[in-house]
């Protein structure tokens, strides 16, 4: 299966009162780095929305190993795990500097129509080129 990787380093404004970075940030970065797979494969989230279709995230498990703290590096690492009727599932994982793993997810989106937020097929296009780079042939 193959993945895609993004770098960030964590600022001051991503940190917490504790000193580590907040937690939300971890699930904004996995963000960036599901939307700017896609934008390597070819599908920009901007043009998916602009034909109608947002991607709702419905299910998030995040395990955190080790916190990240200010000025640390980060490699937030992105698979697609599986991709099904109107849900994509994600694995990643982010590590630090040193190879250490901070944190493992499995985040699933769904496929819904952006005029009413009903669920729908993902588009034809969208699951050919997933396919296509993860190794399945349909």
């Amino acid at each position: 299966m193959d993945s895609f990787e993004i770098s960030y380093r964590v600022t001051y404004s991503d940190t917490d009162q504790m000193g580590m970075m907040h937690h939300s940030n971890y699930l904004r970065w996995y963000e960036n780095a599901r939307w700017e797979l896609f934008r390597q494969l070819g599908i920009p989230y901007a043009t998916v929305e602009r034909e109608g279709i947002i991607f709702p995230v419905t299910e998030i498990n995040l395990r955190y190993h080790h916190p990240l703290v200010y000025d640390q590096e980060v490699r937030v690492i992105i698979r697609v795990r599986s991709v099904t009727g109107a849900r994509i599932t994600f694995e990643g994982e982010m590590h630090d500097g040193n190879g250490r793993m901070i944190n493992g997810s499995v985040i699933r989106v769904g496929c819904a129509r952006k005029s009413d937020g009903k669920a729908c097929p993902l588009p034809g296009q969208v699951r050919k080129i997933l396919a296509a780079w993860m190794g399945n042939r349909e």
